[in-house]
């Protein structure tokens, strides 16, 4: 069997893509499965917690972004990405939207050296280094943790 997206040039931004996907994934299915368990979200100002569908849209819509933000800083075409269904739609356009923002995530960044991975000293997000590969790491990282929470919650019942 061929080595998934074995086309990368550099081998750190595969890893991160591929990875991202397999726990953007995992954090969608534990969404569903908070829903389906009747799982509420505890009360709290913090708007993105506001429902499961709240969350949901949250999530989508930051990896969404994450992909936009890397590809602007490696001056790389904007991926052609529709915005998150809206809330109310979510729940039937899940799916749909997932294996597509993903199939997208896969395109753009198969050229990337690991050199393009480095960071520029010129550019500063949130008062440190811009890392193509930090970000990337952030990417990975963020549906991690809303699936730690959501499966505390569900442990929790």
């Amino acid at each position: 069997m061929p080595e998934e997206l074995a086309h990368y040039r550099s081998r750190g931004a595969r890893a991160l893509v591929l990875l991202h996907e397999q726990q953007l994934r995992q954090c969608v299915e534990a969404v569903k499965q908070a829903k389906a368990q009747g799982i509420s979200l505890p009360i709290t100002a913090e708007e993105h917690y506001q429902s499961l569908d709240v969350l949901l849209h949250h999530i989508l819509r930051s990896a969404r972004i994450y992909l936009l933000r890397i590809c602007q800083n490696l001056k790389l075409p904007t991926p052609e990405i529709g915005p998150v269904p809206d809330i109310g739609n979510l729940p039937t356009q899940t799916d749909q939207y997932l294996d597509d923002l993903l199939a997208r995530w896969r395109l753009p960044l198969a050229a990337v050296t690991d050199a393009q991975m480095e960071p520029d000293p010129e550019l500063y997000f949130a008062g440190m280094p811009y890392w193509v590969d930090a970000m990337l790491e952030h990417a990975v990282m963020h549906p991690v943790r809303h699936e730690f929470q959501l499966r505390e919650l569900m442990r929790q019942g």
